[in-house]
Protein backbone atom coordinates (compact mmCIF):
# COMPACT_ATOMS: atom_id res chain seq x y z
CA UNK A 1 0.00 0.00 0.00
CA UNK A 2 1.31 3.43 -1.22
CA UNK A 3 0.07 6.30 0.99
CA UNK A 4 0.56 9.83 0.30
CA UNK A 5 1.16 12.21 3.56
CA UNK A 6 1.36 15.07 1.69
CA UNK A 7 -1.60 16.37 -0.57
CA UNK A 8 -3.57 19.43 -0.82
CA UNK A 9 -6.65 20.39 -2.49
CA UNK A 10 -9.19 23.02 -2.28
CA UNK A 11 -12.58 24.35 -2.41
CA UNK A 12 -13.70 25.89 -5.98
CA UNK A 13 -15.02 29.13 -4.29
CA UNK A 14 -11.26 29.76 -2.88
CA UNK A 15 -9.74 30.04 -6.51
CA UNK A 16 -12.35 33.21 -6.85
CA UNK A 17 -10.98 34.53 -4.10
CA UNK A 18 -7.18 33.75 -4.23
CA UNK A 19 -4.87 32.87 -6.94
CA UNK A 20 -3.60 29.39 -6.88
CA UNK A 21 -2.37 27.12 -9.08
CA UNK A 22 -5.57 25.06 -11.39
CA UNK A 23 -4.33 21.86 -10.07
CA UNK A 24 -5.73 22.55 -6.08
CA UNK A 25 -9.41 22.69 -7.20
CA UNK A 26 -9.35 19.52 -9.66
CA UNK A 27 -10.49 16.20 -7.45
CA UNK A 28 -10.84 14.03 -10.53
CA UNK A 29 -7.75 14.51 -12.36
CA UNK A 30 -6.24 14.38 -8.85
CA UNK A 31 -7.44 10.97 -8.38
CA UNK A 32 -7.09 9.80 -11.74
CA UNK A 33 -3.49 10.26 -11.42
CA UNK A 34 -3.31 9.06 -8.46
CA UNK A 35 -4.92 5.57 -9.42
CA UNK A 36 -2.41 5.02 -12.28
CA UNK A 37 0.74 5.74 -9.85
CA UNK A 38 -0.57 3.23 -7.78
CA UNK A 39 -1.07 5.92 -4.90
CA UNK A 40 -3.87 4.30 -2.89
CA UNK A 41 -4.42 6.38 0.11
CA UNK A 42 -3.66 10.47 0.19
CA UNK A 43 -3.88 12.84 2.80
CA UNK A 44 -4.99 16.34 2.41
CA UNK A 45 -4.74 19.44 4.11
CA UNK A 46 -3.85 23.51 3.95
CA UNK A 47 -1.09 25.31 6.09
CA UNK A 48 -3.31 28.19 5.48
CA UNK A 49 -6.67 26.92 6.57
CA UNK A 50 -9.20 28.89 4.15
CA UNK A 51 -6.64 31.42 3.68
CA UNK A 52 -4.15 31.85 0.45
CA UNK A 53 -0.78 30.56 0.08
CA UNK A 54 -0.07 33.39 -2.23
CA UNK A 55 1.22 36.65 -0.55
CA UNK A 56 -2.16 39.07 -0.99
CA UNK A 57 -2.99 42.33 0.06
CA UNK A 58 -4.80 42.57 3.27
CA UNK A 59 -5.10 38.81 3.50
CA UNK A 60 -3.70 37.41 7.14
CA UNK A 61 -3.90 33.87 7.20
CA UNK A 62 -3.87 34.00 10.96
CA UNK A 63 -6.90 35.95 11.69
CA UNK A 64 -9.41 33.35 10.44
CA UNK A 65 -12.50 33.19 12.83
CA UNK A 66 -13.82 30.02 13.64
CA UNK A 67 -16.72 29.48 11.51
CA UNK A 68 -15.03 30.41 8.09
CA UNK A 69 -12.62 27.76 8.94
CA UNK A 70 -15.55 25.43 10.24
CA UNK A 71 -16.79 26.32 6.67
CA UNK A 72 -13.32 24.93 5.00
CA UNK A 73 -13.14 22.06 7.08
CA UNK A 74 -16.84 20.65 6.31
CA UNK A 75 -16.49 21.20 2.67
CA UNK A 76 -13.03 19.03 3.03
CA UNK A 77 -14.70 16.48 5.56
CA UNK A 78 -17.59 16.03 2.52
CA UNK A 79 -15.23 15.41 -0.03
CA UNK A 80 -13.29 12.81 1.98
CA UNK A 81 -16.82 10.57 2.67
CA UNK A 82 -17.35 10.92 -1.34
CA UNK A 83 -14.08 9.55 -1.51
CA UNK A 84 -13.35 7.32 1.17
CA UNK A 85 -10.96 4.57 0.01
CA UNK A 86 -8.73 7.57 -1.73
CA UNK A 87 -8.71 10.20 0.93
CA UNK A 88 -7.89 11.32 4.52
CA UNK A 89 -8.03 14.47 6.12
CA UNK A 90 -5.19 17.20 8.25
CA UNK A 91 -7.28 19.70 10.50
CA UNK A 92 -5.02 23.30 10.17
CA UNK A 93 -4.34 24.78 13.44
CA UNK A 94 -2.34 28.61 13.79
CA UNK A 95 0.09 27.28 16.50
CA UNK A 96 -0.67 30.78 18.34
CA UNK A 97 -4.37 30.03 18.46
CA UNK A 98 -5.90 31.44 20.91
CA UNK A 99 -8.81 29.52 23.51
CA UNK A 100 -11.73 29.60 20.78
CA UNK A 101 -9.49 28.85 17.77
CA UNK A 102 -8.09 25.50 19.95
CA UNK A 103 -11.57 24.28 21.10
CA UNK A 104 -12.57 24.38 17.09
CA UNK A 105 -9.43 22.37 16.17
CA UNK A 106 -10.45 19.64 19.24
CA UNK A 107 -14.16 19.62 18.06
CA UNK A 108 -13.07 19.27 14.42
CA UNK A 109 -10.97 16.08 14.96
CA UNK A 110 -13.51 14.11 16.27
CA UNK A 111 -14.49 13.87 12.87
CA UNK A 112 -12.69 10.63 11.62
CA UNK A 113 -12.63 11.80 8.26
CA UNK A 114 -9.30 13.56 10.02
CA UNK A 115 -6.25 11.76 11.00
CA UNK A 116 -3.99 14.35 11.68
CA UNK A 117 -2.57 18.27 12.13
CA UNK A 118 -1.17 20.58 9.94
CA UNK A 119 0.03 23.95 10.99
CA UNK A 120 2.94 26.23 9.96
CA UNK A 121 6.82 26.30 11.04
CA UNK A 122 6.53 29.82 11.60
CA UNK A 123 3.48 32.69 11.92
CA UNK A 124 4.47 36.42 11.64
CA UNK A 125 8.31 35.57 11.28
CA UNK A 126 7.43 34.02 14.91
CA UNK A 127 9.31 29.98 15.31
CA UNK A 128 7.35 27.90 17.46
CA UNK A 129 9.84 27.89 20.18
CA UNK A 130 7.89 30.58 21.61
CA UNK A 131 5.92 30.14 24.82
CA UNK A 132 2.90 30.85 22.90
CA UNK A 133 2.95 27.53 21.16
CA UNK A 134 2.50 25.77 24.45
CA UNK A 135 -1.40 25.37 24.37
CA UNK A 136 -0.97 24.12 20.39
CA UNK A 137 1.34 21.31 21.65
CA UNK A 138 -0.33 20.32 24.43
CA UNK A 139 -3.36 19.56 22.83
CA UNK A 140 -1.45 18.03 19.39
CA UNK A 141 0.14 15.63 22.55
CA UNK A 142 -2.96 14.86 24.16
CA UNK A 143 -5.14 14.00 20.80
CA UNK A 144 -1.99 11.96 19.93
CA UNK A 145 -2.03 12.69 16.09
CA UNK A 146 0.75 13.45 14.00
CA UNK A 147 1.54 16.67 12.74
CA UNK A 148 3.03 18.42 9.65
CA UNK A 149 4.50 21.41 10.32
CA UNK A 150 4.45 22.70 7.00
CA UNK A 151 5.95 26.31 5.44
CA UNK A 152 3.95 29.41 5.81
CA UNK A 153 2.64 31.47 2.77
CA UNK A 154 4.97 34.33 3.20
CA UNK A 155 8.45 32.40 5.12
CA UNK A 156 11.24 34.34 7.66
CA UNK A 157 13.43 36.56 5.99
CA UNK A 158 11.37 36.87 2.38
CA UNK A 159 9.35 40.19 3.14
CA UNK A 160 11.21 41.96 1.12
CA UNK A 161 11.66 39.37 -2.29
CA UNK A 162 8.92 39.57 -5.10
CA UNK A 163 10.06 36.59 -6.94
CA UNK A 164 7.66 34.04 -5.95
CA UNK A 165 9.41 31.37 -6.72
CA UNK A 166 12.21 31.71 -5.04
CA UNK A 167 9.73 32.49 -1.94
CA UNK A 168 8.59 29.19 -2.88
CA UNK A 169 11.27 27.02 -3.29
CA UNK A 170 13.93 28.40 -1.44
CA UNK A 171 12.19 30.69 1.31
CA UNK A 172 9.67 28.27 2.55
CA UNK A 173 12.20 25.79 2.53
CA UNK A 174 14.36 27.13 4.79
CA UNK A 175 11.66 28.22 7.20
CA UNK A 176 10.92 24.36 7.63
CA UNK A 177 14.46 24.20 8.51
CA UNK A 178 14.44 26.58 11.37
CA UNK A 179 11.07 25.64 12.41
CA UNK A 180 12.22 22.23 12.99
CA UNK A 181 15.13 23.28 14.62
CA UNK A 182 13.56 25.34 16.87
CA UNK A 183 11.14 22.63 18.09
CA UNK A 184 13.81 20.54 18.82
CA UNK A 185 15.87 23.12 20.31
CA UNK A 186 12.99 24.35 22.47
CA UNK A 187 12.53 21.55 24.56
CA UNK A 188 9.00 20.84 23.18
CA UNK A 189 9.75 16.83 23.26
CA UNK A 190 10.85 16.30 26.39
CA UNK A 191 7.62 18.54 28.09
CA UNK A 192 5.23 16.38 25.23
CA UNK A 193 7.12 13.30 24.11
CA UNK A 194 4.19 11.73 22.74
CA UNK A 195 4.21 14.83 19.99
CA UNK A 196 4.72 13.24 16.57
CA UNK A 197 5.99 15.99 14.47
CA UNK A 198 6.55 15.18 10.54
CA UNK A 199 8.79 17.76 9.00
CA UNK A 200 7.54 18.64 5.30
CA UNK A 201 9.57 19.42 2.36
CA UNK A 202 12.12 16.63 3.68
CA UNK A 203 12.00 18.32 7.01
CA UNK A 204 13.95 21.20 5.15
CA UNK A 205 17.46 20.57 5.97
CA UNK A 206 17.37 18.57 9.15
CA UNK A 207 19.46 15.60 8.17
CA UNK A 208 22.45 18.56 8.19
CA UNK A 209 22.10 20.08 11.85
CA UNK A 210 22.77 17.35 14.54
CA UNK A 211 26.02 18.83 14.72
CA UNK A 212 25.01 22.71 14.75
CA UNK A 213 22.04 21.60 17.25
CA UNK A 214 24.71 20.02 19.37
CA UNK A 215 27.29 23.39 19.15
CA UNK A 216 23.93 25.42 19.73
CA UNK A 217 22.52 23.86 22.96
CA UNK A 218 26.36 23.54 24.45
CA UNK A 219 28.40 26.45 22.72
CA UNK A 220 32.06 26.20 23.95
CA UNK A 221 33.54 28.85 21.97
CA UNK A 222 31.51 30.97 24.63
CA UNK A 223 33.57 29.27 27.75
CA UNK A 224 30.85 27.53 28.71
CA UNK A 225 27.64 30.11 28.27
CA UNK A 226 26.22 32.25 25.41
CA UNK A 227 25.97 35.71 25.09
CA UNK A 228 22.86 37.11 26.45
CA UNK A 229 20.30 37.92 24.31
CA UNK A 230 19.79 41.45 24.60
CA UNK A 231 16.38 41.50 23.95
CA UNK A 232 14.31 43.09 26.80
CA UNK A 233 11.85 41.16 29.06
CA UNK A 234 12.90 38.64 31.58
CA UNK A 235 15.72 35.70 30.83
CA UNK A 236 13.88 33.01 32.39
CA UNK A 237 10.72 30.68 31.26
CA UNK A 238 7.26 32.53 31.13
CA UNK A 239 5.43 31.86 33.91
CA UNK A 240 2.15 33.63 33.35
CA UNK A 241 -0.57 31.71 32.17
CA UNK A 242 -2.19 31.54 28.37
CA UNK A 243 -2.50 34.87 27.31
CA UNK A 244 -6.61 36.13 26.04
CA UNK A 245 -7.17 36.37 22.30
CA UNK A 246 -7.86 39.86 20.77
CA UNK A 247 -11.00 40.73 18.65
CA UNK A 248 -10.24 38.47 15.65
CA UNK A 249 -10.84 34.54 17.69
CA UNK A 250 -8.71 32.57 14.95
CA UNK A 251 -5.51 35.39 15.20
CA UNK A 252 -2.33 34.63 17.22
CA UNK A 253 -2.58 36.29 20.82
CA UNK A 254 -0.88 39.10 19.76
CA UNK A 255 -0.24 40.84 16.55
CA UNK A 256 3.26 40.03 16.18
CA UNK A 257 6.16 38.68 18.10
CA UNK A 258 6.27 39.82 22.03
CA UNK A 259 8.63 42.85 23.06
CA UNK A 260 7.88 42.19 26.37
CA UNK A 261 8.91 38.66 26.97
CA UNK A 262 10.75 35.84 26.08
CA UNK A 263 10.81 34.59 22.70
CA UNK A 264 11.43 30.84 23.43
CA UNK A 265 9.48 28.00 25.43
CA UNK A 266 12.28 28.33 28.27
CA UNK A 267 15.68 26.70 29.04
CA UNK A 268 16.53 24.63 25.73
CA UNK A 269 16.56 21.04 25.17
CA UNK A 270 19.33 18.95 26.83
CA UNK A 271 19.61 17.01 23.70
CA UNK A 272 17.94 18.88 21.01
CA UNK A 273 19.42 15.86 18.93
CA UNK A 274 17.86 13.55 20.38
CA UNK A 275 14.86 15.34 19.54
CA UNK A 276 15.48 16.27 16.02
CA UNK A 277 15.84 12.41 15.44
CA UNK A 278 12.49 11.67 16.99
CA UNK A 279 10.86 13.50 14.13
CA UNK A 280 9.53 12.38 10.66
CA UNK A 281 10.51 13.64 7.19
CA UNK A 282 8.36 13.42 3.93
CA UNK A 283 9.65 12.99 1.12
CA UNK A 284 8.37 15.63 -1.63
CA UNK A 285 11.99 16.97 -2.21
CA UNK A 286 12.22 16.03 -5.94
CA UNK A 287 16.00 15.36 -4.92
CA UNK A 288 17.63 12.07 -4.57
CA UNK A 289 21.05 13.31 -2.86
CA UNK A 290 17.88 14.93 -0.02
CA UNK A 291 16.23 11.42 0.27
CA UNK A 292 19.21 9.51 0.63
CA UNK A 293 20.67 11.80 3.17
CA UNK A 294 17.50 11.82 5.14
CA UNK A 295 17.85 7.81 4.20
CA UNK A 296 21.28 7.97 6.01
CA UNK A 297 20.81 10.77 9.11
CA UNK A 298 17.71 10.48 10.39
CA UNK A 299 16.68 6.64 9.30
CA UNK A 300 14.30 5.11 6.83
CA UNK A 301 11.71 4.60 9.50
CA UNK A 302 11.54 8.21 9.81
CA UNK A 303 10.62 8.87 6.51
CA UNK A 304 6.93 9.22 5.17
CA UNK A 305 5.89 8.96 1.58
CA UNK A 306 5.15 12.30 0.37
CA UNK A 307 4.23 14.62 -2.81
CA UNK A 308 3.03 17.85 -2.16
CA UNK A 309 0.99 17.16 -5.24
CA UNK A 310 -1.16 19.03 -6.01
CA UNK A 311 -0.06 21.66 -6.15
CA UNK A 312 3.76 20.67 -7.58
CA UNK A 313 3.49 19.45 -11.19
CA UNK A 314 6.44 16.31 -11.47
CA UNK A 315 5.08 13.31 -12.42
CA UNK A 316 3.86 10.29 -9.59
CA UNK A 317 5.77 7.85 -10.77
CA UNK A 318 8.88 9.79 -10.44
CA UNK A 319 8.28 10.07 -7.04
CA UNK A 320 8.00 6.40 -6.64
CA UNK A 321 10.47 5.26 -8.26
CA UNK A 322 13.20 7.72 -6.12
CA UNK A 323 12.06 5.74 -3.33
CA UNK A 324 12.59 2.35 -4.76
CA UNK A 325 16.26 3.76 -5.76
CA UNK A 326 17.26 4.65 -2.19
CA UNK A 327 20.17 2.49 -1.10
CA UNK A 328 17.76 0.69 1.30
CA UNK A 329 16.52 -2.66 0.96
CA UNK A 330 13.32 -3.26 0.03
CA UNK A 331 11.51 -3.82 3.20
CA UNK A 332 12.81 -0.54 4.15
CA UNK A 333 11.07 1.11 1.22
CA UNK A 334 7.88 -0.50 2.27
CA UNK A 335 8.05 1.57 4.62
CA UNK A 336 8.78 4.35 4.00
CA UNK A 337 5.99 4.31 0.87
CA UNK A 338 3.24 3.43 3.34
CA UNK A 339 3.96 1.47 6.20
CA UNK A 340 5.60 3.64 8.60
CA UNK A 341 2.21 6.14 7.71
CA UNK A 342 0.14 3.10 8.44
CA UNK A 343 1.38 2.99 11.84
CA UNK A 344 1.97 6.61 12.78
CA UNK A 345 -1.58 7.34 11.57
CA UNK A 346 -3.14 4.42 13.09
CA UNK A 347 -4.80 3.86 9.82
CA UNK A 348 -5.40 0.22 10.39
CA UNK A 349 -8.10 1.24 13.52
CA UNK A 350 -9.95 4.10 12.14
CA UNK A 351 -12.94 3.96 9.51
Amino acid sequence: MIIDIHGHLSPPEAAKRFPMPPSLTDVDGMLAARAEAGIDLTIIGSPVGAGAMARVPGVDNYAQPRDRLRGFHAWMSGLIRKFPDQLRGYVYANPFGDDDHLEGVRETLADPAFVGLITTSSVHGELLGSQRADSFFALAAEAGVPVLVHAPAEPVGTERVDEIGFVEQIGRFGDVTMGMAMIAFAGWLDKYPGLRLIGATGGGAMALLPERLQTAARPRHWSGGAPPSGRPGPAGPQTAGPQTAGPQAAGPRNAGPQADGPRNAGKPSADPVAALRRMYVDTSPFSAAHLSLNAEVLGPERMLFGTDSPPMAAPLEDFVHMIEKLPVDKAAQQLILGGNAEALFDLRSRP
